[in-house]
């Protein structure tokens, strides 16, 4: 992953860098959509909006 430091911009740069030359626009939207996912999952962990896994499961059960 790159570093705090380098630009939105620098990220995405690396990102297409590490994808092969015959990439589809539908891939390349993909990893960007699953990159800003995963950074957003961290952003929550990191600011404690996270659910144990038991606890999503009761949940879910109790709806349906």
């Amino acid at each position: 992953m790159a570093s705090h430091t380098s630009t939105t911009k620098e990220q995405a740069r690396a990102l297409l860098d590490n994808l092969p030359d015959d990439v589809t626009w539908d891939d390349i939207v993909y990893e960007l959509a699953a990159r800003r996912s995963i950074e957003l999952g961290i952003t929550d962990a990191d600011n404690g909006r996270v659910a144990d896994a038991s606890v999503v499961r009761r949940e879910l059960r109790l709806r349906t």
